[in-house]
Order: C-alpha cells, then sequence, then structure tokens
C-alpha cells in the first residue's frame, strides 16, 4: 500500500506556477494586439456588463480578463468601474510616447492568442493547447486515453495537495466521504490514508470510473474506496456519505452549473454533514492573488470554468442550504471552504 501521508522535503510551488501561469501573458498579448484594450478603457472607464457590449466580449472570459489586470496592479476598480492604473496608462497606452504595444505585436500571430481572442468573444473553451485535431476537454474526457493521461496529469499535482488536505481536517465524527468527480481518486486515496476510521467513494463518470478502479487498486486501496460510476449533473449523488468533497472540481463549471452542483450536494447530504471544497481561490476583491488569477486564464480557455473568490464560493453555498462557512488555507495557493447542512 502506498504511504500517502508522505510530503516532500521542499516547497513545489514555484514550479507549478510556471505551467499553471503560462496562458496569462497570452492574454496581455490578445488584449493589446487584438482589442487595443487599455487605449480604450483609458478614454472609456466602465463597468464589466459594459466593456463587454462596447467590445463585443463574453461575461465568464471578461471576468478573468479583468481578474488578472487588477491582480497584475494594470487595472483598478471602483464602485463597479474599472479604470487604467497609471503604470498602464504610460506604457499600454497607443498615445504615450512609451507605448510598448509594438513590442507585444508577435503575440498577434501566436495560436493560442488568437484561441483566447476568439474565448473572449464567444465564451466557449478551445481545445488543448490550440491542437486543431482535439475536442474541447469536457468531451475528450470520454476517451479512454485522454482520461488517462489527463488523471496522471492531476496525479502530479494531487499527490501533493492530497495530504496537505487530508492534515488541515477535522474528519472526527465522519464517517464516509463522496469525492464527486474525483478523477484517480488521489484526494480519497490521501483523506483516508491520514484517517483510519473513514471510508470513501469516488463518483465518476465512465470511462474515469475505470481509470479510477485502476489507480485506487495500484496504490492499494481498494478496500476502503469504492467508485460508483455516474454523471454529477444527470445521476443522484450516491447515499450514506455524510462528506462531499469537491476537490478541483467547481472551476470547470460556470456559475449556473456549479450552483446545480452544490444544490444536489446539500439535498444528498445527511443533517450536520459537510461539503468540503478544495481548490485555488481569488480573494474576496478579486485583485489576487496573481498566481490564481493567471491560472484562471488557463481555465478560461480549456474548460467552461474559471478560479471562483472566497465570497462567490461563500454566496454559492448559502444559495444552496448551507451555512457555518470556515476557509482555511491549503498549499500550492489552493485553500478549503467547507459548510454545513443544517436545519434552516
Amino acid at each position: 500500500m502506498d504511504n500517502l501521508t508522505l510530503l516532500p522535503k521542499n516547497d513545489p510551488s514555484g514550479l507549478y506556477r510556471y505551467r499553471d501561469g503560462i496562458y496569462a501573458p497570452e492574454l496581455l498579448g490578445a488584449a493589446l494586439t487584438g482589442l487595443d484594450f487599455f487605449t480604450w478603457l483609458g478614454k472609456s472607464p466602465a463597468d464589466a456588463p459594459t466593456i463587454c457590449k462596447s467590445l463585443g466580449l463574453a461575461e465568464r472570459p471578461v471576468d478573468v480578463m479583468l481578474t488578472l489586470f487588477s491582480a497584475m496592479r494594470l487595472v483598478e476598480k471602483r464602485r463597479n468601474i474599472f479604470r487604467i492604473t497609471e503604470i498602464a496608462r504610460e506604457f499600454l497606452t497607443r498615445e504615450s510616447p512609451w507605448f510598448i504595444g509594438p513590442y507585444f505585436a508577435p503575440f498577434a500571430e501566436r495560436p493560442v492568442c488568437r484561441d483566447l481572442l476568439e474565448v473572449l468573444r464567444t465564451g466557449k473553451p478551445t481545445t488543448w493547447a490550440s491542437r486543431q485535431d482535439e475536442r474541447p476537454w469536457a468531451e475528450a474526457m470520454e476517451d479512454d486515453a485522454f482520461s488517462e493521461r489527463f488523471t496522471g496529469m492531476m496525479d502530479a499535482r494531487g499527490l501533493y495537495l492530497g495530504p496537505n488536505l487530508a492534515r488541515r481536517i477535522d474528519f472526527g465524527r465522519f464517517r464516509h466521504v463522496l469525492d464527486v468527480a474525483g478523477a484517480s481518486g488521489i484526494y480519497a486515496c490521501c483523506v483516508v490514508a491520514a484517517h483510519p476510521r473513514l471510508k470513501a467513494t469516488v463518483f465518476e463518470r465512465a470511462p474515469v470510473d475505470r481509470v479510477a478502479r485502476k489507480c485506487i487498486a495500484r496504490r492499494g486501496y481498494e478496500k476502503r474506496v469504492g467508485v460508483v460510476e455516474g454523471d454529477m449533473f444527470a445521476s443522484s449523488f450516491p447515499e450514506g456519505c455524510d462528506v462531499h468533497l469537491f476537490s478541483n472540481v467547481l472551476h470547470d463549471w460556470d456559475v449556473p452549473a456549479v450552483r446545480t452542483l452544490l444544490r444536489k450536494s446539500c439535498t444528498a447530504l445527511p443533517t450536520g454533514g459537510m461539503i468540503l471544497i478544495h481548490d485555488a481561490h481569488l480573494n474576496r476583491q478579486k485583485t489576487g492573488p496573481l498566481p490564481v488569477a493567471a491560472h484562471s486564464v488557463f481555465l478560461m480557455a480549456v474548460t467552461e470554468g474559471r478560479y471562483y473568490s472566497v465570497s462567490e464560493i461563500e454566496d454559492f453555498l448559502y444559495e444552496a442550504g448551507l451555512s457555518g462557512m470556515k476557509y482555511r488555507k491549503n498549499a500550492l495557493e489552493h485553500s478549503i471552504i467547507t459548510a454545513r447542512k443544517g436545519r434552516r
């Protein structure tokens, strides 16, 4: 049996940031070369809906773009109106003698930059790495080879985050964790490894459920971690679980889907049950942290979602019928938000 309670000696956060933030410079390039965004906003400070309407852009990617530029200190928001900052005015507006737009001109020919402009205009995700022969992520996961490759990629992060997550939550009186869309089951395995009284069930659609069974058996946890096949949107949540874990799940989906999932979870949980949302979260003002805002660009491009702020998640939980929200930090810019189902 793999020992999933161990942690490495060194902090790998910087290494993960190189990969996670790779699309952020591309979005800055797209805004400069494809939209001349800072020149426009410099002349016309506006709220997000006005920006969308005036430039013909979609709401979800504009939210991600404004969050990134806020974290970069290129825009600031006052009373819901976005304005460019002094550094943006000096270097990113066309009228300035120090305009550096021409320095970014080569970005206009980059496939990722072109894809990001399309996402900004349509709100629809593109393919992984701008490959024309590949389907969008949600469809690609229906393929056995892609889903196995994808879950292996997520395990490279989960093996570090999972043991940290398990140490930060008191599962004392709980008995059974439902790992919703748990991919390979790495988080379920890490949790039960650290808490011997717990059992877990991974809830995944085909063919990822088959990948999960193989991964769990390979780690040696098949007696304590089961797998139930089902679509989290179309199927009922498995019964008998008093903790629902959403680890790196909600960021793949837009607001209506997130609300649907949390309402379903609240309905299925027993009174006193807990929802545990483990993800990277933006701060309440949506001005950072910069690594989270940068990674959100990648999510905007290849999924239907983005990273949410702490206050957005708390609002979703409250709307779903949960209360007692608590926030805890985890590793790699990740954090944990918990809530309980009570009598209201």
